[in-house]
């Protein structure tokens, strides 16, 4: 299990938090055109993030297996809405590996099957539970 990540408002803009796991200091924010300060990426940017960061691992992992030489792994990852048939909102992850390296054509083919088994993907592709409550108040 990771280490919990706490985030909490700080003064800069009007949507700054800090984003701690206890070895970790990151920034969250929204844009300037949100009234925020744009010093960290949004919620959002932050998601494609984990995806994009767990894929390159994913291809990294398996390609030290399989003794792939592979130079250079990047993962570029957009996220947008569209609408269903059905009239509902479906998220839509795009995701473009870029992999350089000396990989023969079945190697290459085997990328976009290795990425979809990375541990994010297969959470988000999944349903989810988020379970919330209220914790006690702090004192002023």
């Amino acid at each position: 299990m990771a280490d919990p990540v706490t985030v909490t408002e700080r003064p800069g803009g009007k949507y700054t938090l800090d984003v701690k796991n206890g070895r970790h200091h990151l920034f969250a924010d929204e844009p300037l055109s949100f009234g925020s300060a744009d010093i960290g990426p949004s919620p959002f940017e932050y998601l494609c993030a984990s995806l994009g960061s767990c894929t390159a691992i994913t291809l990294r992992m398996y390609a030290g297996r399989k003794n792939w030489d592979i130079e250079n792994i990047s993962v570029t990852v957009t996220h947008s809405n569209r609408k269903t048939a059905d009239g509902d909102t479906q998220t839509v992850f795009s995701r473009v590996l870029n992999v350089t390296g000396n990989l023969d054509s079945d190697a290459r083919g085997r990328l976009v099957d290795i990425a979809n088994k990375c541990p994010v993907h297969k959470m988000l592709e999944h349903g989810n539970v988020i379970e919330t409550r209220l914790g006690e108040a702090a004192e002023s």
